[in-house]
């Protein structure tokens, strides 16, 4: 199996080439050429097994034979072996026929541990095969980063900066990516917004001398790896409610489109879906997409789920990817009037592929803080602001015979503020967390300027 761009004048790659280049040549995103199938035989026989198990059969045909098996086996058990959960996303029935997964039982609470424990270890091995070391730069609008530092954080052949919006973040997410003492971390905080950091970052991938000059690898949801290792659990919770023998339909809360994209990756692979509804905040640009056919910015707002403070949804260009039956030229002038004019049609049959496996739903502030209060007040279960996003949006669409699960993407300890405010109930962090907001911080405030960044990021990155 090789890897394309979704934007077409990129080389393909195999495995671990994709996995170290990240964002294409061209600007696009890599996508694998085919996809892997599985048969409901195939999928029945995972009944029963560990996720780790699962993992491993499901994300085996990914990796084209460039890792050994024992190899790949045993990096999935030492990145699961981190989670404080034994299912490592388990399931809460939370109504007649709804279901939350639980996706924050990883290092720093949230569902981005689940795919960057995986991805720095199969990073670690991909360099040191090569004998080659990484400098990888992330944004974040507040989960990627603490997960990345903390997978990276100490590995020798890999340099990490990520840049995170100043103020925009909740204090524990900043302190999770601010207080880590391993030399090889580094942490820039924004004047602007989430959108601005993910232009710097894309502009730096872009900038070839200086991509080649630090070996530029990128650990954002625009690396595959990150959306492969997300389609585990769309397999684990579906087979754990009776697939595939009956469809189960997904609720994502989104900003970026990749936590809600692996569960098309999931479709394409067999796996019986009802419905992909995507569960935006005011900050709504995907619904809005899904209900006119335009993808059209507008201004940040700030909100309780800052993660989902977005208006450029960068995986959405796989799915269109895919809406354009993988014809780069369409998805090359989209981006490019995105790029020209901050908005793009999707064409009628390109709109219509897309709603016969999505729908949509949007959330305002009020409707949040109601959710995570009759939530709690009803079943004793607490949800953080983004989570409760996807709670409130999947109750619009749920039906009678089609379980519906809600991803829970973050530990309400993340967004104490907002959670108390909602529910009157101030959430703990863990025990093994309890001392994060004590510890010492270290970051460099910057401008949005990539030349500056560029330079610290050369004058920092180790021989």
């Amino acid at each position: 199996m090789d890897y394309i761009s979704t934007r077409g004048e990129a080389p393909s790659l195999g495995f671990c080439d994709a996995l170290l280049t990240g964002l294409a040549r061209d600007g696009g995103l890599y996508v694998p050429r085919k996809w892997p199938h599985f048969s409901k035989k195939e999928i029945r026989a995972l009944r029963g097994k560990s996720y780790q198990d699962i993992a491993f059969a499901i994300l085996s045909p990914f990796t084209n034979g460039e890792i050994p098996d024992d190899t790949f086996r045993s990096m999935i058990d030492e990145a699961y072996g981190t989670f404080r959960h034994p299912a490592i996303a388990p399931l809460v029935q939370t109504g007649p026929n709804s279901f939350v997964m639980e996706l924050f039982h990883g290092t720093t609470l949230a569902f981005k541990d689940v795919a960057m424990q995986l991805l720095a270890r199969l990073m670690d091995y991909a360099l040191e095969k090569r004998g080659e070391r990484a400098t990888i730069v992330g944004a974040t609008s507040g989960d990627t980063g603490g997960a990345a530092i903390d997978a990276f954080a100490g590995r020798e052949r890999t340099d990490i900066f990520i840049l995170f919006p100043h103020g925009k973040v909740s204090p524990v997410q900043q302190r999770q990516m601010t207080t880590s003492t391993a030399a090889n971390v580094h942490a820039l905080a924004v004047e602007g917004n989430f959108d601005d950091c993910q232009n710097l970052v894309k502009a730096m991938f872009n900038d070839a001398s200086f991509r080649d000059r630090v070996r530029l690898s990128g650990v954002n949801s625009i690396n595959w790896a990150r959306i492969m290792a997300q389609i585990v659990y769309y397999f684990t919770t579906a087979i754990a409610l009776g697939g595939p023998d009956r469809k189960i339909s997904f609720t994502v809360p989104t900003g970026n489109f990749g936590d809600i994209f692996a569960g098309y990756c999931a479709k394409r692979m067999g796996l019986p879906i009802g419905k992909l509804v995507v569960a935006t905040n005011e900050n709504d640009i995907l619904d809005r997409t899904l209900k006119t056919g335009r993808y059209e910015m507008k201004s940040v707002k700030a909100t309780t789920s800052p993660s989902m403070d977005i208006q450029i949804s960068s995986n959405f260009e796989r799915l269109l990817f895919e809406a354009y039956d993988r014809d780069a030229s369409k998805v090359r002038a989209a981006m490019d009037s995105l790029k020209q004019s901050s908005g793009f049609e999707i064409s009628k049959e390109a709109l219509a592929f897309i709603k016969k496996d999505f729908r949509a739903g949007r959330t305002s502030e009020k409707q949040v803080a109601q959710t995570i209060k009759k939530t709690f007040a009803e079943t004793g279960y607490l949800l953080d602001p983004h989570s409760a996003i996807g709670v409130f949006v999947a109750a619009k669409h749920e039906k009678p015979n089609t379980p519906m699960v809600t991803l829970a993407t973050a530990h309400p300890a993340k967004f104490p503020a907002a959670v108390k405010s909602a529910s009157g109930i101030d959430p703990a962090l863990p025990t093994w967390l309890a001392d994060l907001m004590h510890k010492e911080e270290r970051f460099q405030i910057v401008k949005p300027e990539l030349k500056a960044i560029e330079t610290f990021i050369g004058e920092h990155v180790r021989a």
